[in-house]
């Protein structure tokens, strides 16, 4: 490449500076110039505080180190996400950053399972998970070197203040090279000829021009959208939430290493435990309750005091009918949004930057790059929004509007055909691409209530008495390491407190 491509990115929050530092750190000013253009007086969304374990792969990469990053963003570690009333109300399960059980005789764990709780009486499927009885417990330690150990079969994540992460990678972005312009866009320069963006012009006058331009300005899309013109489709009736009220509260005494997320009468409660605040959130249908209401459901609903004004935001699940479009791409909220369940708007944003760096053009696109590059994005939203719309499309509630559409509503055909599939012998697709592996489907069929009608045949090759000896010693082994485990807190204090 005999001449550095000059990227420029609009907008500046988890969005922007995730793209600005993968572009330095990976990319280095080797290869390219980068430009970030953000306003102190135009606010972030900000409210994601819940990562799952594919961002630890994106600090790795760029060399940052975890303990430092975790006392500078106030982090605690997750090991999964506590479901509670999603199925009946009055009930909760775990969705683990791991697997359940072993296979036994190459068969799938929960087939062996499922054989038995047909019968017998046996624990419940989520004993056989290491990292569901370290939530439970309130326990946490980092997954054992031996690949083969009970307690290596998990992985975690975080949660952070998106704001204070934003702020570390944009002073690690800085030190790398990434110059920043502070000032407002008060219009965007095209091409007459090719409809490529040129260049920005800021309030102040300036004109910063660029081969690529990457938009994270957020859900106004301010250069895919408005300016390109590409289409946003809405996937509001499989995903009717559309808007969200957020508010911190104090520490809370209770530190359990997951985020929980409890269905309401309009939509659903988040509550994420950071080192000095708890981060708390209602995202709900407008179309069921006002944001007065849905404001006033969330502050009865603490478990602390609050110690922040609520503030609400409008949204609307779907994305842009492509994310790249001519010298364009979108990242973040003005390539799309589904909703704060599963904690996914940062990893779509990490897998839109790798995906960019493995197909890093040239100062000019090859249009076999950009579709291919759009086809993996469309892959990611897909896939996930699936795997969201499985939540409310198997509540088992019945009181309110919204529930009852959920369960009634016709949901993608490639969901409804892993639904199906599962229902009748227990058996879960693996994707070759895609964030969402069998035990996260597995989590949340059985979590919810799906009980399959059938299993597989060959879990009759192992004895029944067998399958109750391989469960009674797994699920002792397990009790026995959560056990040794050091409490959550007291390993953050230990490891990674704040301030320090």
């Amino acid at each position: 490449m005999s001449k550095k491509i000059k990227i420029v990115v609009l907008g500046g929050g988890t969005a922007g500076w995730m793209s600005a530092a993968a572009l330095a750190g990976v990319a280095t000013d080797k290869v390219c110039e980068v430009v970030l253009i953000e306003s102190e007086e135009i606010g972030t969304v900000g409210v994601g505080e819940a990562t799952i374990p594919a961002i630890r792969e994106f600090n790795d990469r760029l060399g940052i180190p975890e303990p430092e990053m975790m006392r500078k963003t106030h982090a605690t570690f997750k090991l999964g996400i506590e479901f509670v009333d999603w199925g009946e109300r009055g009930t909760s399960y775990i969705h683990p950053f791991g697997t359940y059980g072993k296979t036994i005789a190459g068969t799938d764990f929960h087939q062996h399972w499922l054989r038995l709780a047909r019968a017998h009486q046996v624990p419940p499927l989520e004993a056989f998970s290491f990292a569901v009885n370290a939530c439970r417990a309130g326990k946490f330690d980092f997954p054992a070197e031996n690949k083969t150990a009970i307690d290596a079969a998990y992985s975690y994540a975080y949660h952070f203040d998106a704001g204070l992460y934003a702020r570390y990678l944009r002073d690690f972005s800085e030190r790398k090279g990434v110059k920043r312009l502070e000032g407002k866009v008060v219009q965007v320069q095209t091409s007459p000829d090719s409809g490529h963006v040129h260049s920005l012009l800021l309030e102040s006058g300036e004109k910063v021009s660029g081969d690529y331009f990457i938009d994270c300005s957020g859900f106004r899309s301010l250069l895919l959208g408005e300016t390109l013109g590409v289409a946003f489709e809405s996937w509001k009736h499989w995903l009717a939430c559309d808007s969200a009220v957020a508010v911190a509260s104090e520490r809370g005494a209770f530190f359990p290493p997951c985020t929980r997320a409890t269905a309401k009468g309009a939509g659903w409660q988040w509550r994420i435990p950071l080192q000095h605040r708890t981060g708390n959130g209602y995202v709900y249908s407008s179309d069921i309750i006002s944001n007065d209401e849905a404001t006033v459901s969330l502050l009865s609903g603490l478990d602390e005091p609050a110690i922040t004004e609520p503030r609400t935001l409008r949204f609307e699940a779907g994305k842009r009918a492509c994310a790249w479009d001519k010298n364009c791409i979108a990242i973040g909220l003005s390539g799309g949004f589904l909703e704060p369940l599963e904690s996914t708007s940062i990893y779509l944003i990490q897998i839109a930057i790798i995906n960019f760096l493995k197909l890093m053009p040239g100062k000019v696109a090859d249009p076999r790059v950009i579709r291919e590059y759009n086809r993996l994005i469309d892959l990611e939203y897909e896939r996930v929004r699936d795997f969201l719309i499985l939540h409310y499309h198997l509540n088992r509630r019945d009181d309110s509007v919204l529930w009852r559409y959920c369960q009634r509503m016709a949901v993608p055909d490639s969901l409804r055909e892993k639904i199906e599939l599962f229902g009748r012998r227990g058996y879960i697709e693996q994707y070759r691409h895609g964030l969402f592996a069998p035990p996260s489907w597995l989590g949340v069929y059985m979590g919810q209530g799906l009980m399959p009608e059938n299993v597989e045949p060959l879990v009759g090759v192992v004895t029944e008495e067998r399958v109750r000896d391989e469960l009674s010693s797994l699920k002792t082994a397990i009790d026995r390491k959560v056990a040794q485990m050091q409490d959550h807190e007291a390993f953050i204090a230990g490891y990674c407190p704040a301030g320090t």
